[in-house]
């Protein structure tokens, strides 16, 4: 997203910025000021910490389980897909189709490689928003071989018109094509062979109820508790060919929230420290001396985090506040508060949501070192209208 600036704002890019441009950029122009733009910021913060997935996770693919029996944590899941799993290869026949919801960064995508590399069958990759026409998915289908794998990406996201195409090929293995237009139109059924679709989503509640009930299962992933973050670190770490040790690797898989992606993430930050401070060793004193220069403390949250936390507790006195104030109390989107921030902060327990606002608890409190009482949570009401 940018935002054009024209000769005529001088004065006003002097006021906010303290300083005039140069004619056509020159020395001492920020980046951009020759084109005349200036980069917006963004909506989403890149917090080192957040869940989703950015440019450097590439790295993680390397590291991903290829097997169940490497794949660590989820055992619910791991149990069903193992039976899953044995149960099709003993009718020689395709996987059911399969949801996969959760919170991103739990492994959906690792879950997908996992089936396929099990089944031993090809596996297509694509995304709800890339496939924006009915031909586009109409392309992909054509081109499934028996027993493949299609794994779509926040399925959520698919339009109406291409879940349509959707349907039958789910449950007839058909595609219907329409040829022409008008009167002169005519129907023709395409055969597809037998294959699966595996969707993943961060939003179960969007995915509409007739695609949803086209999936034989539906499987949840949930966080991962310290002895499974642990392991995971502790896999990678040996993967990267990092030395380690108990400590070290116990502090990163603390502060990673319960998420294998933050974990990875935390941890390649946390070997460039070791390597250039500390001769290359993961200790435990290493990894907190790393993670508190990165501003990530021992429970995992970093300084949006606890902006939000701080603007509850010291300017609202612990709330109720509603969430429009605090997103402009701290400069942040709204949507980024609730989908980003607010489920760890609620995970928790550091905030409850009210019929009035949102409310610091003691544990917030406790955790920020500020000392708590009743009257912190005795206001007449909201502090927004």
């Amino acid at each position: 997203m940018h935002t054009l600036f024209t000769a005529g704002d001088s004065p006003f890019i002097e006021k906010m910025f303290g300083y005039v441009c140069p004619a056509g950029g020159g020395i001492g122009a920020p980046r951009g000021w020759e084109w005349g733009i200036i980069e917006a910021m963004s909506d989403r913060p890149n917090r080192i910490v957040g869940p989703e997935s950015r440019p450097d996770d590439r790295l993680d693919q390397a590291l991903r389980p290829r097997s169940l029996e490497h794949l660590i944590g989820q055992d619910k899941v791991k149990d069903n897909l193992s039976i899953l799993i044995a149960a099709a290869r003993k009718r020689g026949e395709p996987l059911d189709h399969v949801l996969f919801y959760g919170p991103p960064g739990l492994g959906k995508t690792t879950l997908a490689h996992v089936l396929a590399n099990e089944m031993d069958v090809n596996i297509k990759i694509t995304a709800g928003p890339a496939v924006e026409r009915a031909g586009d998915l109409a392309a992909i289908l054509t081109n499934l071989h028996q027993g493949d794998i299609l794994f779509i990406d926040e399925i959520h996201r698919l339009g109406r018109a291409v879940e349509e195409v959707l349907y039958p090929a789910l449950e007839d293995f058909a595609l219907d094509i329409v040829i022409g237009k008008g009167p002169s139109a005519r129907s023709i059924r395409l055969k597809l062979p037998r294959f699966t679709v595996i969707g993943a989503t961060t939003r179960l509640a969007l995915v509409s109820a007739p695609l949803r009930a086209r999936f034989g299962v539906v499987y949840r992933l949930d966080y991962y508790d310290l002895a499974a973050m642990k392991d995971i670190v502790r896999r990678a770490a040996g993967m990267l060919g990092v030395e380690s040790e108990d400590g070290g690797v116990e502090e990163v898989a603390r502060r990673a929230r319960g998420t294998p992606r933050v974990a990875l993430r935390l941890l390649r930050r946390v070997r460039d420290y070791a390597q250039v401070r500390a001769g290359g060793v993961i200790t435990g004193t290493v990894a907190t001396e790393a993670l508190d220069l990165l501003n990530v403390d021992a429970l995992g949250l970093d300084e949006v985090d606890r902006r939000v936390l701080n603007t509850i507790i010291e300017k609202y006195n612990g709330g109720p506040v509603g969430l429009s104030t605090i997103a402009a109390s701290i400069s942040e989107e709204p949507d980024t508060i609730m989908d980003v921030v607010e489920p760890y902060l609620l995970q928790l327990g550091f905030v409850d949501r009210t019929p009035q606002g949102r409310v610091a608890t003691r544990l917030a409190y406790e955790h920020l070192g500020v000392p708590y009482t009743n009257a912190n949570h005795q206001q007449p009401g909201l502090f927004e209208a």
